[in-house]
């Protein structure tokens, strides 16, 4: 199992109201009653069972319900005081309140105000299964000066560690949920980082995992912020990239009564399919690598990368009206931009770093075309030729992650029945296994695993968001368009099957953001840093809808964070409108390419 570590370091307020009374008819905090959240909680677990909307055959309102906005309110009291008032919560164990001074917390260069922080755990057990301890732990940081809104972080990866409670954006984070004033909550999921990845062969870390974890401790949230607050948040958002944008779209269609806006980030809500998709493009590279068990980026180079980058902004850059190292008309690229004809091929066998071979370009093309089964039929989506692929990103997922974190995931958590971790070789699983095999395992349960990968993984139903939609919530979600390991494609496919399900257009509760040249949820040729938080709370609280987001370049002195692959010929700060699709940023024929102002959004 080595290099897991590797990977590793990538309620709503329900104020006692019965949860199928109208969101915008609860707008006065009650009084918090502590010992009846478990019954909260217990009616919550049993909307996340049922999993699905489908029982909602209402006819959509012509408009749609307008939310009122968060007031602001104060810290009841000091850390100290808080720590007493929290024990008398049941369902928890409280295992610090620590006062944060200001300054003391640091997010993007960012003084983070006073603030609490929480540390706590709930449901301590021993499993049956495999004899090890679990607890879901978690933390919240709750400021002094309160904006009246809770942000439910989701993380990345397998989970396993409480990260710090900053709340997501996009890119930087110069402009997370902290700092913004929302009370924040981040949890392992159910299990830690010593019992990575191997938590997946208790049944209930599985679950916890996929989905429950994040339900259960929806009602906790609340309780603890009424406890602190004297009432109860105005509004709750729940965010995330990678897995955890998997978790918000899961809390969407799972939980969409306990949140009033979901922002999903590179939403790897296919998870298992995903990893196997991986694996199978590990398998295809590793026909081409020179040292396939050791090294897989001896398949492609870091030259030979670019050399397809450049071919792809060779025939795609102008489209959008700008040759500025930026593909904004990601669907016209694949329609003009060729494989076997626009990349050059070397003569002979010849590897010099100006060219692919005859073998590469056969082994890696089904890459980019999408993964299928040994009967040639499609089990994910494609990925899209953008620049982005020449990125600093690329090879951890394409040449690392098969062998140290898909074939783990998939081995332990996402298969029926899992492996055994003694003696486990992460490579030997990866290069060897058989798709269609690993297609029939994440479906299957047992009597032990009663519940398929498949079915704890993904969102039940995710094109029935009728509740969300019909009590007024919101879902932002965006995508990097060279994102190696979720496919943009695979978003932009659900996001099309959204809009199908209402009446041909789903962007008046839910818009899609794809970012061109950005990998898996920052980095690349991009603009990748841009206030997704604020944009949220805009649309839900105040009813502007996001035609656009503005993003900008994380170049040489970016407070939150420099992103080595912005190219040296853009300005450091370069910015483009991110366009809710399919609309896409077009120059205007005048104007600096490195201002947004000099593009607009249109088809």
């Amino acid at each position: 199992m080595r290099g897991w570590n590797a990977f590793h370091a990538q309620a709503r307020r329900h104020e006692e109201t019965p949860m199928n009374t109208p969101l915008t008819s609860r707008t006065k905090p009650t009084a918090a009653r502590p010992r009846a959240l478990l019954p909260v909680m217990l009616a919550i677990l049993a909307l996340t069972g049922c999993g699905s909307d489908e029982d909602d055959t209402s006819t959509p309102p012509t408009a749609l319900p307008q939310l009122s906005a968060a007031q602001a309110g104060t810290l009841s009291g000091d850390c100290a005081s808080l720590a007493t008032k929290l024990n008398s919560l049941s369902n928890i164990s409280v295992t610090a309140v620590t006062t944060i001074a200001a300054g003391g917390l640091k997010i993007g260069g960012q003084d983070i105000a006073e603030h609490c922080q929480v540390t706590a755990l709930t449901e301590s057990r021993t499993s049956a299964v495999d004899g090890q301890t679990y607890a879901i732990r978690f933390e919240m940081r709750l400021p002094k000066a309160w904006n009246g809104r809770f942000f439910h972080q989701g993380n990345g990866g397998l989970d396993g560690s409480v990260l710090t409670a900053t709340g997501a954006s996009g890119g930087g984070p110069l402009t997370h949920a902290l700092a913004q004033g929302f009370a924040v909550l981040s949890s392992d999921a159910g299990h830690t980082a010593a019992q990575n990845p191997a938590f997946g062969i208790d049944p209930q870390a599985r679950l916890n995992y996929g989905y429950q974890a994040a339900a259960k401790l929806t009602p906790i949230a609340h309780a603890i912020i009424q406890t602190a607050y004297g009432r109860n948040a105005d509004r709750a958002y729940f965010g995330g990239c990678s897995n955890g944008g998997r978790h918000a779209m899961v809390a969407a269609a799972r939980m969409p009564e306990s949140y009033d806006g979901y922002l999903v980030g590179a939403p790897g809500f296919n998870l298992p399919k995903a990893a196997t998709a991986n694996i199978y493009k590990g398998q295809r590279y590793a026909m081409v690598a020179t040292s396939p068990t050791t090294d897989l980026s001896t398949a492609i180079t870091t030259a030979e990368r670019k050399v397809v980058a450049d071919a792809v902004l060779a025939k795609c850059d102008a489209l959008d009206g700008a040759t500025d190292g930026l593909v904004q008309d990601t669907d016209a690229c694949q329609a003009a931009f060729q494989w076997d004809r626009d990349v050059p091929t070397c003569s002979g066998d010849t590897r010099d770093g100006t060219c692919l071979t005859a073998a590469q370009k056969t082994a890696i093309a089904p890459i980019f075309s999408g993964a299928v089964d040994s009967s040639g039929k499609a089990f994910y989506a494609r990925f899209p030729f953008d620049p982005g692929y020449a990125g600093s990103g690329i090879p951890s997922w394409a040449f690392t992650a098969p062998s140290q974190r898909d074939a783990v995931a998939i081995a332990f958590t996402f298969k029926t029945p899992p492996d055994n971790p003694v003696g486990f070789d992460g490579v030997a699983f990866a290069l060897n296994s058989n798709i269609d095999t690993l297609l029939q395992q994440i479906e299957a349960t047992n009597a032990t695993y009663t519940e398929s990968s498949m079915a704890f993984m993904t969102p039940p139903s995710p094109t029935d968001l009728s509740k969300l939609k019909n009590r007024g919530a919101k879902m932002m979600v965006y995508h990097g368009v060279s994102d190696p390991i979720f496919s943009v494609e695979d978003t932009t496919t659900w996001y099309k099957a959204l809009a199908a399900a209402n009446s041909g257009d789903a962007s008046n509760f839910a818009r899609l953001f794809r970012v061109p040249g950005m990998g898996h949820c920052s980095g690349g040729p991009a603009t990748d840093q841009f206030d997704a938080v604020s944009a949220l709370v805009k649309w839900v609280e105040q009813g502007q809808a996001p035609d656009s987001l503005i993003a900008k370049a994380r170049g040489t002195g970016n407070a939150g964070g420099v992103n080595a692959d912005v190219p040296s010929t853009w300005a450091v700060d370069r910015s483009r409108p991110l366009c809710a699709w399919p609309k896409v940023a077009r120059y205007k024929g005048t104007g600096s390419l490195d201002d947004a102002s000099s593009f607009e959004c249109r088809s």
